[in-house]
């Protein structure tokens, strides 16, 4: 029997739990859409999914898709693999955006997820990090138009640190966590903090972590890795 497999690993937050786990050197299966159907039937101590899109408008503009990609491939893994505990990795948005496709999706997979004997629900908010490669901060970082309201709050977080604390509390069991920043930052503030040129238009987005006992530190840490991005851009 395999020990861990992830689900998505070819993913912005796949691929950050992968490569954390084989820092540390332990062994993994890298599980994507292109090897899936060589696995099936295979029976593992852990499953990680991280399979599911991570994209809001996307889902907003594709409801049907978006269901296909979060609720249907969840079931999908639940009945064609074997495992004793399943690690699922979510969203905020399964609680603060219940009034959109992509937070109900997120919800309805939890859903599945709950009526297992051993899993742990992991729901993350914004993330920057490594692989980033689209979204809020880069929109920002370009002085593209963000099509959110200014007035949003995010509680940023390095994907590095939730790729670290995923692999440090695979061993809690039948829990709904949400791990992030200790605050948030205002993204009309963050934009000027950066001088940025972009505009703000949409909805007010709000993803404000609430588990007081699995945060991070300060979200203005994002600030690093803009000016990260930023110094790259200016380089090349």
């Amino acid at each position: 029997m395999i020990d861990i497999a992830v689900f998505g690993s070819n993913g912005f937050v796949g691929s950050a739990i992968c490569r954390k786990f084989e820092k540390n050197k332990i062994k993994i299966l890298k599980i994507n859409r292109h090897n899936y159907s060589e696995y099936l039937g295979q029976n593992f101590n852990i499953i990680i999914n991280s399979s599911a899109p991570a994209k809001r408008f996307w889902a907003k503009n594709n409801p049907e898709l978006d269901y296909e990609e979060t609720v249907v491939k969840t079931k999908n893994i639940i009945s064609e693999f074997k495992f004793k505990k399943i690690v699922h990795i979510s969203s905020v948005s399964a609680r603060c955006q219940l009034n959109t496709i992509y937070g109900i999706n997120k919800k309805k997979s939890e859903d599945l997820i709950k009526n297992l004997s051993n899993y742990l629900i992991i729901r993350l908010g914004p993330l920057y990090g490594e692989g980033l490669l689209k979204g809020v901060l880069i929109d920002m970082i370009q002085d593209k138009k963000v099509f959110i309201d200014g007035k949003t709050k995010y509680s940023f977080t390095d994907i590095d640190w939730n790729a670290q604390w995923i692999m440090n509390n695979l061993n809690l069991k039948n829990k709904v966590v949400e791990i992030g920043a200790t605050d948030y930052v205002q993204l009309d503030e963050l934009s000027k903090l950066i001088n940025s040129k972009s505009k703000f238009e949409g909805d007010l987005d709000d993803q404000i972590i609430q588990n007081k006992s699995y945060k991070n530190n300060s979200s203005m840490l994002v600030l690093n890795f803009i000016n990260k991005i930023k110094n790259e851009i200016y380089q090349n």
